[in-house]
């Protein structure tokens, strides 16, 4: 008897296994962006639970508010930081002050951390901004390899990039004047495209369950 309750449990667990693969497969299609920039192209997706965050940016990167822009303030071995439309005029002193007129309300959530190739938004500091509302179009992308969880809770993490996390390095490691300004401008260029989410999960290891990338 023993050993037809193992049979039985054996199979049971084979029957289950197909829908329990069936159910973690994701559906529909998302936006799948890439960044252009000349040391090579960042692919980066937005979270469907920071809604407003996701709308902002996809509107303004089909508007294409952030193409000719630049990575205005990079820090090797923390993070670099983009999206200012100052930084397309000739005074690099007003670089970082920019913005498209508004802000977001925070959509600050604990399960989004600030690990590698996180994609958060700026924001000004708690004294002037208790209420932690994001900047309407400046983003900044983790580069440190061990993640910064120094910001978590502080920051809207609403995206992750999914390929080109060697592209945050090289663009990190670039020379730079003491206000973190790359000393050489890298622009980018922000396209979108409508992609199924079950070949950005295989094609790029992402986990859409758990945010995560694979091995």
């Amino acid at each position: 008897m023993k050993l037809k309750h193992f049979f039985l449990a054996v199979m049971a667990l084979v029957l289950l296994m197909p829908a329990a693969a069936t159910a973690q497969k994701p559906k529909g299609k998302d936006q799948l962006i890439t960044i252009n920039t000349p040391q090579g192209d960042i692919k980066l997706i937005l979270f469907d639970e920071t809604p407003k965050h996701k709308e902002n940016f996809l509107k303004l990167a089909h508007e294409g508010f952030y193409d000719g822009t630049t990575f205005h303030r990079v820090i090797d071995g923390f993070m670099i930081q983009g999206g200012d439309p100052n930084t397309k005029d000739e005074d690099p002193n007003n670089d970082g002050s920019g913005s498209p007129g508004y802000t977001l309300p925070a959509e600050i959530k604990p399960e989004f951390k600030h690990v590698r190739g996180a994609v958060a938004a700026a924001r000004q500091g708690d004294q002037v901004n208790p209420m932690k509302e994001s900047s309407g179009s400046q983003f900044y992308i983790v580069e440190n390899h061990n993640g910064t969880p120094m910001l978590d809770q502080a920051y809207t993490v609403f995206g992750q990039v999914v390929d080109g996390l060697d592209v945050i390095d090289k663009i990190a490691e670039q020379p730079t004047n003491p206000r973190n300004r790359p000393l050489t401008d890298v622009k980018m260029k922000v396209t979108v495209e409508n992609v199924k989410k079950k070949k950005i999960a295989k094609k790029y290891k992402y986990n859409y369950s758990t945010h995560t990338l694979g091995k």
